[in-house]
């Protein structure tokens, strides 16, 4: 489905985010789609980073910067708080990575989407704390080197977009900024829906911690969706499910390949990551 990117300017370039970064990239697409009426809370993370204090915000709209664990409950005061003034229009966005969602942010996010909260939750995901240092998260993959997991994580990657699709919201989608159009139309999609909480789960690879080029962060997106590594999809209160790009026969040694937190890998790794992937994706496309 094709979908026009608008360009609204509410997101400024000279921010400090890294050079090629994916996630200042996601947040072009979403603030600028978006639009001016929009309040964001951000939690500690990269986005504080690039979102910067006031009045020298990158982002020209107010920004709240809460703490890591009350992301959602914050964004939900304030969301009660505009309409108890009679303001039914502004938009209230969440933008939170890995760490401040899967993680330490979790539990106000789910009380916030069992209460039916009228907010967005846009969750950045890097798959680590890579502000800090790149630590493991539950949002980090199997085998995949942080500083806290040299030898590659022993976990599996939490499964937040079903985890959140369990608590049958209005609208959950995944997104990477690979696929721009598609994101930016899920965010569109999901600022028109209203009743209840809408959540995002955007792959956005972290030059620094995954180990890859300033350029490839679209490519390796890419790769992770055509690889069935992170398909692209929707749920609509929890039950409809329509996938958008899938997977492409594409072996998962291409894509982590050209990252340097699977350099340790043996072809028993690749091996069990292929198979991995490929039990996630077959169950996940029983429900198409």
């Amino acid at each position: 489905m094709s979908y026009q990117i608008e360009e609204q300017k509410v997101f400024n370039s000279g921010h400090s985010a890294c050079p090629g970064c994916s996630e200042a990239l996601a947040i072009r697409f979403i603030l600028n789609t978006l639009g001016p009426d929009t309040i964001a809370v951000v939690p500690p993370s990269c986005i504080a980073i690039i979102s910067g204090p006031q009045p020298l915000s990158s982002m020209r709209i107010p920004v709240y910067q809460s703490t890591l664990e009350s992301s959602a409950a914050s964004a939900a005061g304030i969301k009660r708080a505009l309409t108890a003034q009679g303001n039914d229009h502004t938009t209230v966005v969440a933008i939170a990575g890995d760490g401040g969602t899967y993680d330490i942010g979790f539990q106000s996010l789910s009380s916030a989407a069992e209460r039916g909260e009228d907010i967005i939750y846009i969750c950045l995901d890097n798959e680590g704390y890579m502000n800090t240092g790149s630590q493991k998260s539950s949002a980090t993959p199997s085998l995949a080197y942080t500083t806290s997991t040299p030898a590659g994580k022993g976990t599996p990657k939490k499964n937040m977009a079903e985890i959140m699709a369990a608590h049958d919201i209005p609208y959950l989608a995944t997104a990477t900024t690979g696929y721009p159009e598609d994101l930016a139309r899920k965010v569109a999609k999901a600022q028109r829906l209203t009743g209840g909480l809408r959540f995002i789960v955007a792959l956005v690879p972290c030059l620094d911690g995954w180990g890859i080029p300033d350029s490839a962060g679209p490519k390796v997106s890419r790769l992770a969706v055509e690889s069935g590594v992170f398909p692209l999809y929707e749920v609509e209160n929890g039950v409809n499910y329509t996938l958008n790009f899938g997977p492409k026969d594409v072996p998962v040694a291409d894509y982590t390949a050209l990252q340097k937190r699977y350099r340790h890998l043996t072809a028993k790794d690749q091996e069990f990551l292929q198979k991995e992937v490929d039990g996630n994706w077959a169950r996940l496309a029983k429900k198409f």
